[in-house]
Order: C-alpha cells, then sequence, then structure tokens
C-alpha cells in the first residue's frame, strides 16, 4: 500500500479506484477544501503498488499525486476500507479465543474515533449530515463489512507473524520498492502467506491482475529483503465475501521485478522530459483532478522540476509488458 500510501493517508484521500478494478468505483464527493495546500513538489524516489498503478492507468494522474501533490478530498469508500482495516488489525490485539464478531463490531466506534483524531479532514465527508443518519449508515456498512470476514478466516486460529508491515527493498539499478502489508503468516514449517484484505467485490476475471500485481508486488519485496519466495498469496474480498489466492514462483517475481524496473524508467523519463500525458479511460469521471486535467479542458500546473529535451524513442508511458 509511497512509502506505500498509508491507511490513514493518501489512499485513504483517493476518489479514483485501483487500476482495472471498477468495482471500487464510487460517487464524487464533494469538493476539496481551498485551505487544504498542495505539499512541496519532489522526484519520485520510489515506488509503491498504488503509485505504479497510477503510472499505468494514467501517467498524468501519475504526476498530479507524485509530484505536484495535489489535495485530493476523502471519500466514504476508502476512509470505510480504512475504518474496516484499522478493526482487523486491532482485533489481533485481543486473546484467540477473544477474537469474536461482537468484539470486532464493538472496536468500530473507537477506530472511528481514533481516526478522525488523526485526520481532522475526516470531518468534511459528514459535514451535511447533521441529523447523523449517514454516518449511522456509513458504520453500520463497516459492522458489516467486518463481521463478514467471520465467515472467510477464523481469526482464532491465526497468530499473524506481522500486521501493517511496512516493506522497503532497493533493487540494483533500479527502483526503491516500497509498500504496507495487511498480514503476514508464517506456519511452523516456516512457509510465508501474505494477506490483504479488501473492502471491495472481488472483481471480474478480465480486471483482476491488477490485485494480484499489487501482491506479486509484495512477493517481491519479501523475496529481495528475505530469501524467501512466500507460499501463498492470499486476497480476501469483504464486499462479496470471496477468497482468491494465488501460488508464486521464482519466475513470477523475476517477471514483476523486471516490468517494475520498465516502469521506473518510464516514470524517470517522463519526470526528466515534462511530458505527462493522460491516459482517458472510464475512471476519469472519479477522477479528482478534472480541472487540471487537458482532456477535461483544464491546464495541469506548471511544472516545478527542471526539464531537458525528450528524445525520440522513449519509453511508452503507462505500458509494461505482459506478465
Amino acid at each position: 500500500m509511497t512509502a506505500e500510501a498509508t491507511r490513514t493517508g493518501a489512499a485513504a484521500g483517493s476518489a479514483v479506484p485501483a487500476a482495472g478494478d471498477p468495482a471500487g468505483a464510487v460517487a464524487a464527493p464533494a469538493a476539496v477544501p481551498a485551505a487544504r495546500a498542495p505539499r512541496p513538489a519532489s522526484a519520485p524516489a520510489s515506488l509503491s503498488p498504488s503509485r505504479a498503478g497510477d503510472f499505468m492507468q494514467c501517467p498524468l494522474l501519475y504526476r498530479f499525486r507524485v509530484i505536484d501533490r495535489l489535495p485530493e478530498k476523502p471519500s466514504e469508500a476508502a476512509t470505510r476500507g480504512t475504518l474496516v482495516h484499522a478493526v482487523l488489525e486491532r482485533l489481533f490485539d485481543a486473546p484467540a479465543g477473544e477474537r469474536t464478531a461482537p468484539r470486532a463490531r464493538a472496536l468500530v466506534p473507537g477506530q472511528w474515533d481514533r481516526l478522525r483524531e488523526s485526520r481532522p479532514e475526516l470531518a468534511e465527508l459528514f459535514a451535511d449530515d447533521p441529523d447523523g443518519q449517514r454516518l449511522a449508515r456509513w458504520l453500520g456498512e463497516a459492522e458489516r463489512l467486518v463481521e463478514r470476514w467471520f465467515t472467510l478466516e477464523d481469526p482464532t486460529r491465526l497468530e499473524p507473524a506481522e500486521r501493517e508491515l511496512f516493506v522497503e527493498a532497493e533493487l540494483e539499478s533500479g527502483p526503491r520498492l516500497r509498500g504496507i502489508i495487511d498480514r503476514v503468516d508464517v506456519a511452523p514449517t516456516g512457509e510465508v502467506r501474505i494477506v490483504d484484505y479488501k473492502t471491495g467485490k472481488a472483481p471480474r476475471p478480465e480486471y483482476a491482475e491488477g490485485a494480484l500485481f499489487q501482491m506479486k508486488f509484495y512477493a517481491l519485496v519479501v523475496w529481495r529483503l528475505k530469501g524467501v519466495v512466500p507460499r501463498r498469496l492470499q486476497l480476501v474480498y469483504l464486499g462479496s465475501g470471496e477468497v482468491r489466492t494465488y501460488d508464486p514462483v521464482l519466475a513470477d517475481l523475476e517477471r514483476v521485478e523486471r516490468r517494475l524496473r520498465a516502469l521506473w524508467d518510464a516514470i524517470r523519463e517522463a519526470t526528466e522530459s515534462g511530458d505527462w500525458r493522460p491516459r482517458p479511460t472510464k475512471l476519469c469521471g472519479w477522477c479528482d483532478h478534472q480541472a487540471h486535467c487537458p482532456e477535461f479542458g483544464g491546464t495541469p500546473p506548471p511544472y516545478p522540476l527542471p526539464v531537458r529535451a525528450r528524445e525520440s524513442g522513449g519509453v511508452p508511458q503507462g505500458r509494461m509488458g505482459a506478465d
């Protein structure tokens, strides 16, 4: 998940679904408050699954988020995902026998309070909800997602080795890879399972590669750090009540590494040339940055980094070889 955008950071503020996963689409919320100023611009220094997905989806979106660091409004769906992740992480603080659905549901209000304290801008999500009915429905949806998890996994039989694990590895002559893994399970035999919670519905097969790419990214980082190929990658889709798994082999991770090197080359080329092209898709309707996008009649902010003349035959933007 930049350093990977944390549960309480940029990812939670995004209104744009993950690339290739329209099931994550949510209604566009209210406008960005004018008081929230962008952070200073800087050249990319690392790569995460979410930012890699941004570039593959739309190079201009990547520029807006990573270089210009334009503010984005929080969304109910992404914030609900952040809340559910926090509850599932905290549940494992309890002894195994006390990890029950009622206890997990009871964690939701307190974790919501903690999230609002850490991110005051979330108050705008329900600013037009004076009687609290919409907030109550939203919290109820989070509780139902948490409860559904108990139909998919039994936390009384799990003892995660890591939760919300930040990982980082630098490829030789390549990018620094960073991310946050929801859960790492290690069997008594030493086999590693990487688990990721998704609060949306499982995508159709033609859109499944985006989520699997994220998991292979994590597996690559673990392999580079520990020299161990994870035995299993597991995606837990709470929205539809499905668990999908993939058992990677070394060749999978080597292919992902080649793809990431090619992607990083394209990002560096765009950074140095200042040539960030929009890539229109149906996901554009959910983007916070239409006012700055030429596809919608907007103008990007002045490019804040030094540029050089772009050479012919550059790396195509936002494209990678088949896995």
